[in-house]
């Protein structure tokens, strides 16, 4: 199934709300999607990274605001 959006015409906040819906249902676990390895590899990179300190992170509805704020 195509489904076509109005994308040009869509406010950046319509944009993501649209995208935090699709993500939403694709977490809901009902999905039968596996990713690829690579995914797997960028992951324990990233952990990695995390547990020696090297970068932080910031827990989704904080970076949600601050992505907000910067785009409105």
């Amino acid at each position: 199934m195509k489904i076509e959006l109005p994308l040009k015409e869509m406010t950046l906040s319509e944009k993501i709300s649209t995208m935090e819906e699709i993500w939403s249902d694709l977490s809901s676990g009902n999905s039968e999607y596996y990713p690829p390895n690579w995914h797997i590899r960028v992951l324990e990179e990233r952990s990695r990274l995390a547990q020696s300190g090297e970068v932080g992170f910031t827990d989704w509805d904080t970076a949600k605001k601050q992505i907000r704020e910067r785009v409105s």
